[in-house]
C-alpha cells in the first residue's frame, strides 16, 4: 500500500466480551454491561443483544424493554483497564505510533514498520492473532491510507473483521455509504443534510458547497473532503490526558450530606485507581455537582506536591463539596463527580516521604493488588461507606 498505512483497531463489544470470557455461563447469551437503576444506561452490549436493537448509551429501561431476557452485569472498570493494558502492549510491539482513543480502540501508524514486519495487512493479522492468543478476545481492524477511512473500514468489518482499503479503492468504498457513516455527522445534523436529497457520502462529496454552507458554515468544504476520504491528520502517540475523572448519576436525588460525602470518597477512589494505573500524579482536584434541576457547577483546588494518593484526593474533594453544601443547605443532587487535573508522570518527589504519605502509598498499593486479583468490588474503603444509620456499614 503506497503512502501511509494506518490501522484502526477496535475491540468487539469489549466490556461485554470480557464478561462472557470470564463467565462461561454468559457465552452466547444477550449480555448488557451497565447500571440497572432507574437512570442506568448501557455501557456495552454483546452482539447477541444487539439483534434486539440494544446499543451503548441507551437507557437501561429501554434496553430491557427490547430484550427482557438480557443478563445485566455491573461494569468492572479496573478489570477492563487491566485487559486494555495487555492489548496496548501488543500494539507497541509493532509501532511506537499508537494513539489510544479509549480502553478498547486505537490508531496505529505502521508505515515505518512495514520494511521489517511485512505489509500492513500482515501486521494487522498478526495483531489480531496476538490479541486473541493473550486475552481470548477478538478485534476488528481497518487498514487504510488515513485515519478516517481506517476507522470506517474497521466498523464495516465487525465483529472479528479485517478490511483493507488501498488508496485507489477509497472512493469505491465510501461513495455508496450512507452519510451517517461519517463520524462526527451527528443525529441532529444528518436529517438536515438528508432533507437536501443528499443520502450517500458520494453525493455529499460532490454537492455544491453553497448548498451545504447553511448547515456547516465555514466547515462545509472540510466536511466534503472527509466524505471523499481525504484526511491528513497524523497518528499522535501518547496523547496527554488533561483530566481523569469518575462521576455517578444517582437513581434518586440525594440531599443527605453524609451520603454525599461517602459518594465523593467512592468516586475519588475510582479516580485515583485510574491515576495510579497510568503512573500519573495530579496537581488539581475537581468536584462536579449537578442539582435536581440540572444546574451544574464545579469547584477545584490546586494541591502541592502533586499526588496519586486516594486519601489526599478524597479529603480535598470532600472539603470542596462541604464548602458548596454550606452555601446550598438542603440541596438535592442528581450527579456527583470527582476528577483530577494538572497531570504529570509520577516521580519520587521526596526520597524520604512523610510517614503519613508512606502509609497512604502502601495502603493504595495493597488495595490495587487485591482488586487486580479479585475484581474491583472485592474491597471497599471505609470512607466510601455510609454510617449505620443509613444501613450500609461503618463510617470512617
Amino acid at each position: 500500500m503506497a503512502g501511509r498505512s494506518i490501522l484502526h483497531v477496535d475491540m468487539d463489544a469489549f466490556y461485554a466480551s470480557v464478561e462472557q470470557r470470564d463467565d462461561p455461563a454468559l457465552r452466547g447469551r444477550p449480555v448488557i454491561v451497565g447500571g440497572t437503576g432507574p437512570r442506568g444506561v448501557v455501557a456495552a452490549a454483546s452482539y447477541e443483544v444487539r439483534t434486539f436493537g440494544v446499543h451503548s448509551a441507551m437507557p437501561m429501561r429501554e434496553a430491557l424493554r427490547r430484550c427482557p431476557d438480557a443478563v445485566c452485569v455491573r461494569p468492572r472498570m479496573a478489570h477492563y483497564s487491566a485487559v486494555s493494558r495487555q492489548i496496548f502492549e501488543v500494539f507497541h510491539e509493532f509501532t511506537p505510533l499508537v494513539q489510544g482513543l479509549s480502553l478498547d480502540e486505537a490508531f496505529l501508524d505502521v508505515t515505518a514498520s512495514m520494511g521489517a514486519l511485512g505489509a500492513a495487512e500482515v501486521i494487522a493479522q498478526e495483531i489480531k492473532r496476538r490479541i486473541r492468543e493473550r486475552t481470548g478476545l477478538t478485534a476488528s481492524v481497518g487498514v487504510a491510507p488515513n485515519k478516517l477511512v481506517a476507522k470506517i473500514a474497521s466498523d464495516l468489518g465487525k465483529p472479528d473483521g479485517l478490511v483493507v482499503v488501498r488508496p485507489d479503492e477509497v472512493r469505491a468504498l465510501l461513495d455508496p455509504l450512507p452519510i451517517r457513516k461519517l463520524f462526527g455527522l451527528g443525529a441532529k445534523t444528518a436529517p438536515k443534510v438528508e432533507a437536501l436529497g443528499i443520502h450517500t457520502l458520494g453525493q455529499l462529496s460532490r454537492a455544491g458547497t453553497a448548498r451545504l454552507r447553511p448547515i456547516f458554515g465555514r466547515y462545509a468544504e472540510r466536511v466534503q473532503q472527509r466524505a471523499a476520504g481525504i484526511d491528513d491528520r497524523p497518528v499522535i502517540p501518547d496523547v496527554d490526558e488533561k483530566r481523569i475523572s469518575a462521576e455517578e448519576t444517582f437513581d434518586t436525588d440525594i440531599a443527605d450530606p453524609a451520603r454525599l460525602r461517602s459518594e465523593v470518597a467512592r468516586l475519588a477512589d475510582r479516580t485515583c485507581t485510574r491515576l495510579r494505573s497510568k503512573e500519573l500524579s495530579a496537581g488539581c482536584v475537581v468536584v462536579k455537582i449537578r442539582r435536581r434541576d440540572f444546574t451544574t457547577c464545579t469547584r477545584q483546588r490546586h494541591i502541592e506536591p502533586p499526588t496519586q494518593e486516594t486519601r489526599v484526593v478524597s479529603a480535598v474533594a470532600t472539603e470542596l463539596l462541604d464548602a458548596w453544601l454550606a452555601t446550598q443547605p438542603g440541596a438535592a443532587l442528581r450527579l456527583l463527580g470527582v476528577g483530577v487535573g494538572d497531570l504529570a508522570p509520577a516521580t519520587q518527589m521526596d526520597l524520604f516521604p512523610a510517614a503519613e504519605s508512606r502509609r497512604n502509598r502502601e495502603l493504595d498499593a495493597a488495595v490495587d493488588r487485591i482488586r487486580d486479583r479479585f475484581g474491583s468490588t472485592a474491597l471497599k474503603r471505609a470512607s466510601a461507606l455510609t454510617s449505620p444509620a443509613h444501613g450500609e456499614g461503618p463510617g470512617d
